[in-house]
């Protein structure tokens, strides 16, 4: 027999590669998908109630194995294990396995099945047939940078035995005063020194074992955070997609309006090539104007280019905020020829848009040519996921879109975070009338939030510094901010909500409380007035049953 022959049929593929596809869903698991595509619901709720430590689990990326198992990357660590067995298109059995310590990224690569955590990348041998790795897990590269944003590691593999793996950036730009009025940026030599640990790729063998930041060597520079990232066989080069910059009208309202927040800031799809600098921290791609402008944190003002500009060019712009988390090269042939060798985008959808309503949350396909190079559009292939046309509040999204994946058949993929629910997509060739998006009933969503003194200063300063993440009626967004509505802190002891404003959470709240990616700024350059103030806008909204502040109890506790 011969050895391939043998390698199929030992991993139980044959029956599956000439299976006949499964049955759709009636409403295709409740999404909206291009003409001719239809889906089904392959898994679902596999986070339901599940929580690492303090923190709630969160579906991240997927890969699918040579035999058509999935696997799915928890962002707390977690990695399930499925399988359809009786060719239904349904996972009927799933396990869990993983050693945890957060993470996103997972693929398969050269005979392994490789996954991130915050601070390293680690593989298991792939036995063919085997659902749950029994090998011991190797540990390729360890003890990377992580610190309080931007964490997970990304990485992808050249057709030489490399691996380049993405250290983010733990800031929003490079600056005093992160995220808050007046930021200022840092000079270029301590932005030189960052770079040489934080905002870039490094290289790596991919197959050798314990290696550290130092033994990579950096193949970028100059970006602020990216997960989406592939290599592409026929140009043979990386893409990747960027992760643009947030706060705009918070650090510099003067020059920026909650719409240049929404929308002047792209997401952007590069041509990674080695030794790219990317611009950040100090530029960043304006989709409208098509250039880089000058960030507010190093002198820009909404009209200030870089000219003449030294930073690698996108090769495709998507608008703000949509948050890319993976992108998958859609090596099948079960989907019409325009989608061979193209890009698949999954985008979690925004946060930072509000007051304005969030936009994203959906799977897009990027074209490229014959060369193997995106030919500068995208089209929405996937959309629908939040349930809800029009919502400003992030906690509103039924689904948001993270992984995608191809697998052996030519299927697509698609994994959301919030229920653990996993879609495969088909191609019919189906001509059917566009249904409009099936509503799920969800007693969480939240209603019309009509603010209470809202026109103070405490209610003002909430308006335009602390809604972009905490939302307006304080819902916060599920794993980067947290609530305020219905939180202990805001309705317990003013001491200690004082002390929050004044020194940060970290060093006043319990270390074992859960913990969220952005990180509230201190406040201590607020008037006693002003703080005061926020306090009991916070309380009159989010916790009606708790008193007011006052100026002495904030000085007094300034004072400590």
């Amino acid at each position: 027999m011969h050895p391939r022959l043998a390698l199929v049929l030992a991993a139980g593929l044959l029956p599956r590669l000439f299976a006949a596809l499964p049955a759709p869903d009636a409403e295709d698991g409740g999404i909206l998908l291009a003409p001719g595509f239809r889906a089904l619901v392959f898994a679902d709720n596999l986070v339901v109630g599940k929580r690492v430590g303090n923190t709630p689990e969160k579906l991240r990326g997927l890969a699918v194995a040579p035999n058509g198992d999935v696997y799915a990357k928890g962002r707390s660590g977690l990695i399930w294990a499925l399988r359809d067995t009786n060719g239904d298109g349904r996972a009927d059995v799933i396990q869990e396995f993983g050693p945890g310590g957060g993470g996103t990224h997972i693929a398969f690569h050269d005979g392994w099945l490789y996954h991130s955590s915050r601070k390293g990348v680690f593989r298991y041998k792939y036995s063919p047939g085997e659902l749950v790795p029994t090998s011991e897990m190797q540990t390729i590269v360890s003890d990377l940078p992580a610190e309080r944003d931007h964490d997970a590691k990304a990485f992808a593999f050249d057709e030489s035995g490399g691996m380049i793996v993405e250290i983010g950036s733990p800031f929003n730009v490079f600056s005093d005063g992160d995220r808050r009025l007046g930021a200022r940026g840092k000079t270029d030599a301590e932005v030189a020194e960052f770079q040489k640990t934080y905002g870039g790729f490094w290289r790596f063998d991919a197959n050798q074992q314990n290696q550290k930041q130092a033994d990579g060597v950096r193949f970028s520079t100059g970006h602020r955070h990216s997960l989406a990232l592939v290599w592409h066989p026929v140009s043979k080069q990386f893409f990747m997609v960027q992760m643009g910059r947030d706060n705009l009208n918070v650090v510099d309202p003067v020059h920026y309006d909650e719409l240049d927040n929404a929308e002047r800031v792209s997401e952007v799809m590069h041509q990674l090539r080695e030794g790219a600098n990317l611009g950040w921290p100090y530029s960043y791609w304006d989709p409208i104007k098509k250039a880089h402008l000058r960030a507010p944190e190093y002198g820009g003002d909404n009209f200030k280019r870089i000219d003449p500009d030294p930073y690698d060019k996108p090769v495709v712009a998507f608008p703000a905020h949509w948050a890319p988390i993976q992108m998958c090269l859609y090596t099948g042939t079960q989907f019409p020829a325009a989608y061979r060798h193209g890009m698949f985008v999954a985008f979690h959808g925004s946060w930072n848009r509000a007051p304005r309503s969030q936009a994203g949350y959906n799977v897009c396909f990027v074209p490229f040519d014959e060369k193997g190079m995106p030919t500068g559009k995208y089209e929405q292939f996937a959309w629908g996921f939040p349930q809800v046309e029009e919502f400003t509040n992030t906690r509103d999204a039924v689904y948001r879109p993270a992984g995608v994946a191809v697998g052996p058949d030519g299927s697509l993929y698609i994994s959301e975070t919030e229920r653990g629910r996993i879609w495969r997509v088909i191609y019919t060739g189906e001509k059917y009338p566009r249904r409009p998006v099936a509503r799920i009933a969800d007693p969480g969503r939240s209603q019309t939030f009509a603010p209470i003194d809202a026109d103070t200063p405490g209610g003002r300063i909430y308006a335009q510094v602390c809604a972009a993440c905490h939302m307006p009626n304080g819902s916060g967004v599920p794993g980067m901010q947290p609530a305020l509505a219905g939180s202990a802190v805001i309705a317990g002891d003013t001491s200690r909500l004082i002390d929050v404003l004044l020194k940060g959470p970290p060093e006043v709240l319990a270390p074992d409380r859960e913990k969220f990616s952005n990180v509230m700024p201190v406040f201590s350059v607020l008037s006693d007035d002003d703080i005061a103030s926020v306090i009991t806008y916070l309380r009159k909204n989010f916790a009606p049953a708790a008193p007011a502040a006052t100026a002495a109890q904030v000085s007094a506790r300034r004072a400590k």
